[in-house]
Order: C-alpha cells, then structure tokens, then sequence
C-alpha cells in the first residue's frame, strides 16, 4: 500500500481548490453573460400551446382571480377557466417583454361562464325572463292583485352557458308583454281581498248610496244603476250564490257570498238564472234587469256588503 505524504496532499489540496475556484470564476463569468443577455421569464402555455410570457408566476395568478374566477355581474352565475395556465420557467432574450394583457385576452377565449335568469311562465310555458329573483316576485305580485280574474304564474331559476338563449327585460316591459300575451285585463277593484272583475250593468246612476226618498222607510242602503229592461247583470266576482228568491220590497232578489266575508247583492231583478248554492264565475249573468218589489222603473239595486254590513259600492266601483 502506498502512502501520500502529507507535503504532497497539501500540495493536491491547493491544487484542487485552485481548480474548483478556476470553475467558479468561469461559471460565474458564463452566469454574468448570460444575465447580460438573457432574463428568466415564465412561458404561459393553454392547451399545450404558448400564449405569452410574465415575469411573476404568483403575482399574474392574483391577476386571474380577481379579473376572471371573482368576476361577478348579476347573470353570471359562475365563471371558471375550463383549462388553467401552464408556466415553465425559461431564459429568453432580454428584448422580450411582458405581454400580460395578450395573455389575458387568451385566457378569457377559454373561459366557461355560466348565466342565470329567472323564467316566469303560466302553465309550464315560459313567458318572460328577467334579472333576478326579486324583479319576477314583484311582476307576478302586481299582476296577480290587479288582474280582474284568478290567474298563477311561476318563477323558475335558469341557468345556460348560452348567453344568446335567453333575453332578459325589465320590470315594466315585462309586465306589459305579459298582460298583452295572456289578454289580462286589469281589475275594476278589490275588496276585502276579492277582485272585482266586472260591472255589473253599464247604466246612469239614478239613487246613490245613503240617499233619503219618499219611497223607502231609511237610507238608501245601496246603489241604482238606471238600465232597460232585461238587460244582462254579471256577478262582479267568482263566488257561490247563496240566495235566489223574491224578497219583499227587494223583489227577485240574489246574493252571491265572494268570501273574506264579502258579499254582492243584486235586486228587482225580472228574472234569475240561478239557484242558491250555485257556483258563479266572474262576469256570469246571473240575471235581467227588471222592476220587481218596491221599484219606480227598470233599474239594479247593487248591495255590497263586508260581514253582514252594507257600504258604499261607489268607494270601489262606479267611481
């Protein structure tokens, strides 16, 4: 076995360190050049193909979120790249710049938004689509308390990636295409809750409510609507007829029962053509005009009352 004195290892140890420090310098030269000429720069790629370059990898995917995966607008349900970048990290050319906004403008070419609406529809048909959820709430709500008859309309929540599949209106233009597309005609009034639908004559008020005649023993207690004789009379509101017989100074009298505890009374009728108990729509005839019981001439005598106590039709209808 052979031995190396101790002069000699030295003698390989500086050496050695020479040479090491030789490399370093040189590798330290190559590293300046480079440096001089060349920067590192992250290479964006999307489906395997370039799209740009950015100096900060982290700093550029804050950018991304807050300017595509956060962007919120009141029909963007939600928004999310359907690929996400990929970054390798390279040394390029000094001259190369930055180029974040072309790389954003790529990145948005493969964004995958999904949109919502709300649909109102009446019988499962889509009739209307607006913004948001409290916009068809207070279309539905309006239409429903001011059309003259019983009529339900749904709000479904819809969601599309197709922006061109749906359009979207406003509150007033919707309600407007939807009155016109249903043929809805707007309530004469409500009372007590109930809808009135329609008049019941069409005639010259001749004896208003609370007037004093010769002829009666107290305040008129409702309404004379002057018509010809046989003239058709419509009940105002769906309800149930709950008295159709001659009454006194009422003559040929019927009483319809609307609920909430309204009720319409229709007196000096010549005839009737339906019993108690009977089912009425709104806009029925349910008599002719006529001059039976205490009356001067052909004429209805309209009563509305509100749980048993007659008030002023005039306060709703004939105004």
């Amino acid at each position: 076995m052979k031995f190396i004195s101790i002069r000699k290892l030295k003698f390989y140890t500086k050496e050695t360190l020479k040479l090491f420090n030789i490399s370093l310098l040189a590798l330290g030269f190559i590293i300046a050049i480079i440096l001089i000429k060349y920067k590192p720069m992250y290479e964006v790629k999307i489906s395997g193909e370039q799209i740009g370059y950015v100096i900060n990898k982290k700093a550029f995917n804050k950018i991304i979120e807050e300017n595509i995966e956060n962007y919120s607008n009141k029909n963007i349900d939600k928004i999310q790249l359907e690929e996400k970048p990929e970054y390798i990290l390279k040394l390029v050319e000094k001259t190369k710049e930055e180029n974040e906004n072309e790389v954003m403008i790529a990145l948005q070419k493969n964004l995958k938004i999904t949109y919502k609406y709300y649909e109102i529809a009446y019988e499962n048909e889509a009739i209307e689509q607006v913004d948001t959820i409290e916009t068809a709430k207070q279309i539905v709500e309006d239409i429903e308390e001011k059309t003259e008859k019983e009529i339900s309309l749904t709000v479904n929540e819809k969601k599309t990636t197709d922006i061109e599949s749906f359009s979207i209106n406003t509150l007033e233009n919707a309600k407007k295409n939807i009155v016109q597309k249903l043929n809805i005609k707007e309530a004469i009034a409500n009372i007590n809750g109930i809808k009135i639908a329609s008049l019941p004559v069409t005639g010259r008020i001749s004896s208003r409510y609370g007037s004093i005649s010769s002829i009666r023993s107290s305040a008129h207690t409702g309404l004379d609507i002057q018509a010809k004789m046989g003239t058709p009379i419509k009940v105002v509101a769906s309800g149930t007829v709950t008295h159709a017989a001659k009454t006194g100074s009422y003559g040929y009298l019927v009483k319809v029962n609307h609920g909430n505890g309204l009720e319409t009374w229709y007196a000096h009728t010549s005839k009737m053509y339906v019993t108690s108990g009977q089912k009425v729509k709104a806009g029925e005839v349910i008599a002719l005009v006529g001059s039976t019981g205490n009356s001067t001439g052909p004429h209805l005598h309209l009563e509305v009352r509100i749980n048993g106590k007659h008030i002023n039709p005039q306060q709703y209808i004939y105004r």
